[in-house]
């Protein structure tokens, strides 16, 4: 049977934010492949303990903490000329665990998921990179909105980090990206033809509406899912608030999602429902008379559309948003503030037609994105083919 590594910058389970949907069914596909094995890390204390589940994916799997702060790692990245990302994720112990692991067996696959681990690996590796997003261009844009030393910090940040993608990349066998615009782009910075879109899936047994109890709400619900610490998150709220929410009157607007921070903790009100972490999602987007992704900057697929569409809601998407994602007549996609407003208020006014809009996105989820049939390519990716 073959030995596979996995490196992941955050345990693969529970599946419960973004980045760690993906790694669990990457870490489950990797299951069905060979023996994992995982070395990770843990923000969040929650996160540790879950031993008994990995279990059932990994043959040995090792979570360490991870407690560096950002201002603890920006510090060692203008000390060392480094990017925040590498320093934030550099840690001792995970170098020793990795060189542990490396020299106890031969892997027949080395998979890494997350840029920031790949500093683990010696230059002679032979391994597949997943990237997910560019990273590098995701902090170009945040500074292209920040000001004075940030802006500085972020374009330093940018141009760094662009350098350590490219060469990853040219280490690596094949490099993976979440979509196809992301690869197209990548394509476009580095020297490499071996970059490959494996798209996100999702899995539409678990979000489907069948059985799903949708929370008690007044009033048209207008609902957001997400990661509400992810300052991309932060800034599509805050914009939807101060934007479009008044040019809807007598709708409600529920941010759904663990870790609000006080600038989304203060937009609650009569007519904004701030949940912290809930139990279970499905409730809340049930409950939705519409599901927004009013993004600002997006990075690849968002989960937060995939699980909209299998729970046969619908969606309206800024355009980042719907980047990535086959959405043809399932979704509505609307620009700026009032392109919003008027898109909700159709699906508001026209309860037939916006059941229709669900059925056909839940549809397509089904269809198009299976996980089986998104990370089937990663065999022959591997060599296991």
């Amino acid at each position: 049977m073959s030995e596979i590594l996995l490196l992941a910058h955050r345990v693969p389970y529970p599946p419960d934010r973004g980045d760690k949907v993906r790694s669990h069914h990457v870490m489950r596909h990797l299951s069905t492949l060979g023996r994992v094995h995982l070395a990770s890390f843990a923000d969040d204390p929650r996160d540790l303990g879950h031993d008994d589940a990995l279990r059932q994916w990994c043959a040995s799997a090792t979570v360490l903490p991870r407690t560096k702060g950002n201002a603890r790692a920006a510090v060692e990245a203008l000390a060392q000329g480094r990017t925040v990302s590498e320093a934030a994720f550099d840690s001792p112990a995970m170098r020793a665990e990795v060189t542990r692991l490396l020299g106890e067996r031969r892997y027949d696959a080395v998979y890494v998921y997350s840029g920031q681990m790949a500093q683990y690996l010696p230059a002679d590796a032979r391994f597949v990179m997943d990237f997910v997003d560019v990273d590098s261009a995701k902090f170009a844009a945040y500074a292209d909105d920040a000001r004075g030393a940030m802006r500085w910090m972020m374009r330093r940040e940018g141009r760094l980090l662009g350098r350590f993608e490219r060469g990853i990349a040219d280490r690596a066998v094949a490099t993976l990206l979440v979509s196809e615009a992301e690869a197209a782009l990548f394509r476009g910075q580095a020297d490499d033809e071996a970059v490959f879109a494996i798209e996100n899936g999702i899995d539409t047994a678990f979000f489907d509406p069948a059985g799903v109890t949708p929370v008690e709400a007044a009033g048209p619900l207008i609902v957001f899912t997400g990661q509400m610490d992810y300052r991309p998150n932060i800034d599509a709220v805050r914009w939807f608030v101060g934007e479009v929410l008044p040019l809807l009157p007598g709708a409600r607007f529920a941010i759904v999602g663990r870790g609000p921070s006080a600038a989304v903790r203060a937009l609650a009100g009569e007519r904004v429902i701030v949940t912290g972490e809930v139990a279970d999602v499905r409730g809340w987007i049930a409950a939705a008379a519409v599901v927004v992704a009013p993004l600002l900057l997006a990075r690849g697929i968002q989960n937060k559309v995939l699980e909209a569409m299998a729970m046969a809601r619908p969606v309206v998407a800024s355009s980042a948003a719907a980047e990535g994602i086959d959405h043809r007549g399932t979704i509505r996609v609307a620009g700026d503030a009032a392109g919003f407003a008027r898109e909700i208020a159709a699906v508001l006014d026209d309860p037939a037609g916006a059941a229709a809009l669900g059925v056909a996105a839940r549809a397509r989820t089904i269809e198009r994105y299976g996980w089986e049939a998104r990370l089937a390519p990663l065999a022959g990716l591997l060599g296991l083919a």
